[in-house]
């Protein structure tokens, strides 16, 4: 990519601050901006390099000693791990991950006690918003695993009442995203909420259910959108389900609850009680089994004539090629993603099939995020050529 073409990402500073946002020191910002750069960089100037030698050395070489070409992507994966191109891509790569997680975890745990008292603050004000579970098991796919390399992924407590891991994620997914989330990194919340009330006018849920919530990003922006509904937010993580709702309040958004459940059994949750079921970047977290008790869950919970929604990463198939397969396999490798590679190789029409749509009822979109931060042009319009909010994959329909 010429340099003259390669787009800045939006400075840190442009993230909407909340009334239990944390406190960022001049250096912690600075910081941030610069992996928020260093990531764009080697997402879009270095990337490209790695087709470019497997191109013209990994997959010439590998034809000439096999007398064929690659079978699957981990065969690919075997032979393109030795490249020093892709290793050295890829060890920045790991490397901006790590130093993003701790640099979030060493400015929240130095406020960790003054964050725990602002949201303690936020969820004394107006009606309960809040369910924990004393005693709950967080289930055994989510509590062995850092995800996103963030140490003690989105469960961990340190203290009673800790939010130290929720502020650092509301905090650095501006960075990991470069921007590309808005200034609530609310981005896919944003899409999925305008897409459905501009294809479905005459849709009124009256209960929505988010699955796998963290601290409400995508929840939060659906509430507003329907604000007659009454959404349930759930996750397994009590500091980020604590943070959310504080977050929620300060944000000045009424109609969401947050509930600490396990999504694969949900016996709180009535029998067709949700008239939209709603997933964002959750289903690649879950594990093999899990994934296909969470679909009988929703098939369950899912009125009939409801809808559900999952915006996920695109799934495997064969239209899709072995290179571009590997390349996606480099979460599940190298960032605490271990189902994310088993997750993407399922078809969604299967998984929607068994949470209860039938296959003629299957919808595959792609859906615009809503940044705003997109640069605009004159007339007010988001500049097409700039390419920094992605096209999101969705895949759904509707139950009967």
């Amino acid at each position: 990519m010429p340099m003259s073409s390669y787009q800045l990402p939006p400075v840190w500073t442009k993230l909407r601050r909340h009334e239990v946002f944390p406190t960022f020191s001049h250096d912690e910002r600075a910081r941030y901006n610069f992996l928020s750069n260093l990531n764009r960089f080697v997402s879009t100037v270095m990337a490209p390099g790695n087709r470019i030698a497997f191109e013209n050395r990994v997959r010439p070489s590998f034809q000439e000693k096999h007398g064929r070409d690659f079978q699957d992507r981990h065969e690919l994966q075997d032979y393109m791990s030795k490249d020093p191109v892709y290793q050295a891509w890829g060890a920045l790569r790991r490397s901006t991950m790590e130093m993003r997680q701790q640099n979030g975890r060493a400015a929240v745990l130095r406020q960790a006690a003054e964050l725990a008292g602002k949201v303690c603050e936020q969820l004394s004000k107006g009606p309960q918003n809040l369910e924990l579970k004393e005693g709950f098991t967080v289930p055994p796919y989510l509590r062995h695993v850092d995800n996103h390399l963030m140490p003690g992924s989105y469960h961990t407590e340190y203290f009673q009442g800790d939010v130290a891991n929720a502020a650092n994620y509301d905090s650095g997914l501006f960075v990991t995203s470069g921007g590309m989330l808005g200034s609530l990194t609310d981005g896919g919340g944003q899409a999925i909420a305008k897409w459905v009330k501009e294809t479905y006018p005459d849709f009124h849920p009256k209960r929505i259910l988010d699955i796998g919530c963290g601290l409400g990003h995508n929840a939060l922006p659906i509430a507003q959108a329907f604000p007659a509904a009454q959404v349930t937010a759930i996750d397994a993580g009590a500091p980020m389900l604590r943070y959310g709702a504080a977050r929620a309040k300060a944000l000045g958004v009424h109609n969401v609850t947050f509930i600490q459940a396990d999504a694969a059994s949900m016996p709180e949750f009535e029998d067709a009680g949700f008239d939209w079921v709603q997933t964002t970047m959750f289903l690649h977290e879950t594990g093999g089994k899990a994934i296909h008790r969470i679909m009988q869950e929703i098939r369950r919970v899912l009125t009939p004539g409801g809808i559900t929604l999952h915006i996920e990463q695109p799934q495997y198939t064969p239209e899709m090629s072995l290179y571009e397969q590997f390349m996606r396999d480099w979460d599940a490798y190298y960032n605490a993603e271990p189902y994310w590679g088993h997750m993407h190789d399922l078809q969604p029409q299967d998984l929607m099939e068994e949470a209860g749509v039938p296959r003629e009822e299957f919808m595959q979109i792609g859906v615009k995020a809503v940044n705003d931060l997109d640069p605009k042009k004159e007339d007010g319009k988001v500049a097409e050529d700039y390419g920094r909010s992605p096209i999101w994959n969705v895949f759904g329909g509707w139950k009967r």
